[in-house]
């Protein structure tokens, strides 16, 4: 039984909210230099440059990637045979949050009530998604959620008849109605399958892959390279102001599902795609 003390979980997440929120992650670096060298609009490729600058002088001056730091949401995989110490798991992963957004001078986006709206003052709560996995690895994913393009997501429970055209239609007409809400160039992760929380989870979880990578299912991946290649024919272009590259990585994820649903989520983010991840 290995042991991992909530001090140690809380330190991590403090640190963990404060790179995410100040540092491009290298996949997206990569993907934004990919993007650079391909959109062929010269005003598309104006604002990729002005987007780098952007990204540069936040890592210079230490300041925020983007205004809106986000709603945090960590995705945990914890091992069986791994015992937490000194108190609660999810109280140290707040506590971190609560301590990175404060201590990190990061804009708190937290309302305590969906409706009556009053600041927690300090971010919290977190989102968190646990998934228990054989041995002692404990590993945290932080993922920084701004609203400006998950208010642009949808979840859209399809017929088995639909189909794969269905699904891709579903994905297509998701980022075509976002257009420049949601701050493209875009990542967009799409879950398939499970049911109406699952494909949601698993939309959310896609986006913090890897840019670049593919589903180790060939179908998946075939549908990845085709959607991303459709969205990017969509002319929506960087900022919205027109360009080949609206979209710089489509990541999908897929679950068994029920014989009477196709339940479909499409999780769109900014040119930020703000994840870390850590194993402790």
């Amino acid at each position: 039984m290995r042991e991992i003390s909530c001090q140690l979980i809380k330190n991590t997440v403090r640190d963990m909210c404060i790179q995410a929120t100040h540092f491009l992650s290298e996949d997206m670096s990569a993907a934004m230099n990919q993007a650079i060298e391909t959109e062929k609009s010269q005003l598309g490729k104006m604002v990729l440059k002005q987007l780098e600058d952007n990204l540069r002088i936040a890592g210079e001056e230490m300041i925020p990637i983007c205004q809106d730091t986000g709603m945090a949401i960590v995705f945990i995989e914890i091992g069986q045979e791994v015992h937490i110490v000194d108190g609660s798991l999810e109280n140290a992963v707040n506590e971190g949050v609560r301590k990175g957004y404060t201590e990190g001078y990061l804009r708190k986006s937290v309302v305590e009530d969906p409706i009556y709206r009053k600041n927690t003052n300090d971010n919290t709560p977190a989102i968190i998604h646990y998934s228990i996995v054989p041995g002692d690895t404990f590993k945290i994913t932080l993922a920084p959620k701004g609203f400006g393009s998950e208010n642009m997501s949808r979840v859209c429970m399809l017929k088995p008849a639909d189909g794969i055209e269905g699904v891709k239609k579903a994905i297509l007409d998701t980022v075509d109605a976002a257009g420049p809400n949601a701050c493209p160039p875009l990542v967009v992760g799409v879950g398939i399958g499970g049911d109406f929380e699952k494909c949601a989870i698993m939309s959310k979880h896609a986006l913090t892959r890897p840019a670049g990578t593919h589903s180790e299912i060939p179908y998946i991946k075939d549908l990845e390279i085709e959607m991303l290649e459709k969205i990017n024919q969509l002319g929506i272009g960087p900022g919205g102001l027109g360009g080949t590259v609206t979209a710089m990585a489509v990541n999908i994820e897929t679950y068994p599902t029920h014989i009477a649903g196709l339940p479909v989520a499409i999780n769109i983010c900014c040119h930020v795609n703000r994840h870390v991840s850590r194993e402790l």
